[in-house]
C-alpha cells in the first residue's frame, strides 16, 4: 500500500469536500488500488472514476466520500449497499460502521468483491447475489440503506426496510439529470431533500 500516496488522495478529497476524522482514517486505511483495474494502477489514487468490467464503473474516490457522509453514520451499526460493484465503498463503510450487507447483481463482479475482501481481512461485510431492489429481508430492518447507482424509483420494499428513524441516499434520476437524494424514514413516512447532481450508473432489473 502507498500510505503516501493515499494520505494526498485523502487531502485532496477534503479540500474538495471537508470530511471528518473517521472517514479520513477509513479512506486512508483502505488501498483503492485493489479494487482498480490491471491497465489502470497507475490513476488508481487520483479522483477520477473508472472503468471496470461489465460495463461497470468503480466511483471517484471523492464521490464515495461525499455518499459516506450524506448517509449521516455517527452512532450506525447496520447499512444496506444496493450495488456492491467493486466493493471499494463497502469496503470504506465497513471501517465505520459494524456491519455492511452489500447486493450485487452481477455475479462476476461480486467474487471480485469478496476476494478483495478476503484479502483486506474485512470480515464485518456480506454479500448477496440478487437484484439489490429487492433488498434484503432477513437482515432487516437497517439504519441506513445506501444505492450505488441510480435510480428512476425507490422500491416500496426497500423503504419497508429501512428501520424507523432511518436515511436512505440514491443518486436519483430526473430526466437527463441524476440528483443526489437524501430519504428520511419518520413516523413511517417518507420525505426527502436533494443534495446535489452526480453521475452514476443505472440500476438494473435482474441478475447476470
Amino acid at each position: 500500500m502507498s500510505s503516501i500516496k493515499l494520505h494526498k488522495m485523502v487531502e485532496e478529497i477534503d479540500a474538495k469536500f471537508p470530511i471528518d476524522k473517521r472517514i479520513k482514517d477509513a479512506f486512508e486505511s483502505i488501498d483503492r488500488e485493489l479494487f482498480v483495474p490491471m491497465g489502470f494502477k497507475h490513476l488508481a489514487y487520483r479522483l477520477d472514476a473508472l472503468p471496470m468490467g461489465s460495463e461497470q464503473w468503480i466511483s471517484s474516490p471523492l464521490t464515495v466520500a461525499k455518499m459516506t457522509k450524506y448517509l449521516e453514520l455517527d452512532g450506525v451499526d447496520k447499512v444496506l449497499e444496493v450495488g456492491c460493484g467493486s466493493g471499494y465503498q463497502a469496503a470504506i463503510l465497513s471501517k465505520i460502521v459494524r456491519r455492511v450487507f452489500t447486493i450485487e447483481r452481477i455475479e462476476s463482479l461480486l467474487n471480485e468483491a469478496k476476494e478483495r475482501f478476503h484479502i483486506l481481512g474485512l470480515y464485518n461485510i456480506f454479500t448477496r447475489f440478487d437484484d439489490g431492489q429487492r433488498g434484503w429481508q432477513k437482515y432487516a430492518p437497517y439504519e441506513r440503506i445506501l444505492f450505488s447507482a441510480s435510480a428512476k424509483r425507490i422500491p416500496q420494499t426497500l423503504f419497508d426496510q429501512l428501520q424507523e428513524g432511518g436515511i436512505l441516499v440514491a443518486p436519483m434520476s430526473e430526466g437527463s439529470m441524476q440528483i443526489i437524494t437524501r430519504f428520511y424514514k419518520k413516523n413511517g413516512q417518507i420525505t426527502s431533500e436533494a443534495i446535489e447532481s452526480c453521475t452514476f450508473v443505472e440500476v438494473k432489473d435482474g441478475t447476470s
